[in-house]
C-alpha cells in the first residue's frame, strides 16, 4: 500500500501543477482577449469560453492536491474537543462519506463524459468545441481525488489515535 500511496501522492502533485498551469493559461488568454478586443478592435471567439473552462478544470483537477495538503476549509472546534479517539472517528467518518460522494460524482461524470464523446456533442458557441473536452476534468480530477481519499484513509488507519500521525502527515510514504 505504501507504493500505491507514493504513486497517488505523485499524481496528486502533478494535478496541482497542471491546475496551476491551467489558471496561468486562463490569465494569459484573458489578457490576450483584452488586447485583441479593446486595443486592436478585433472580435474574440474562443477566449471567454476557454478561460471559463480552464478555471473550472483547474478546480476539479487541483482537488487531489488540495486534499493532499489539507488545504480545504475546515472547522476544527469539534475535532479538537473530541480528543484523540473522537478525532480518529470523525476523520474516519468524514473520509468515508467524502469518498462515497466523490465516487458517485466521478462515476456520473464519466457517464456524462462518455455520452458527450460518443455522441459527438459540441458547445453551442461559434468555437464549437467538442463537449467532451470541458467535461473530462470532472471525472478525471474527482477520480484521482477518490484515490487520494483512499490514501488519506490508509494514513489515518496507520496513525490510529496518534494525532501526530493524522492524515496530512507524510508517514511511511515519503515525499
Amino acid at each position: 500500500m505504501a507504493a500505491f500511496a507514493r504513486v497517488v501522492t505523485a499524481l496528486s502533485r502533478a494535478c496541482g501543477i497542471f491546475a496551476m498551469a491551467l489558471l496561468a493559461a486562463s490569465v494569459l488568454v484573458v489578457c490576450h482577449m483584452v488586447i485583441v478586443r479593446y486595443v486592436l478592435g478585433w472580435s474574440t471567439i474562443w477566449q471567454t469560453e476557454f478561460s471559463v473552462y480552464a478555471v473550472v478544470a483547474s478546480t476539479f483537477i487541483g482537488s487531489p492536491y488540495v486534499l493532499l495538503h489539507r488545504g480545504h476549509v475546515s472547522i476544527d472546534l469539534l475535532p479538537k474537543a473530541a480528543g484523540p479517539r473522537g478525532r480518529y472517528v470523525l476523520e474516519l467518518l468524514a473520509g468515508l462519506v467524502s469518498l462515497a460522494f466523490c465516487a458517485i460524482l466521478a462515476w456520473s461524470g464519466w457517464h456524462h463524459f462518455y455520452e458527450a464523446w460518443s455522441a459527438g456533442w459540441r458547445t453551442e458557441s461559434v468555437w464549437a468545441l467538442p463537449l467532451w473536452i470541458p467535461l473530462l476534468p470532472l471525472p478525471l480530477g474527482i477520480g484521482i481525488l477518490c484515490l487520494q481519499y483512499l490514501v488519506e484513509l490508509w494514513r489515518l488507519n496507520q496513525a490510529g489515535d496518534d494525532p501526530a500521525l493524522a492524515p496530512g502527515a507524510e508517514i511511511a510514504v515519503g515525499d
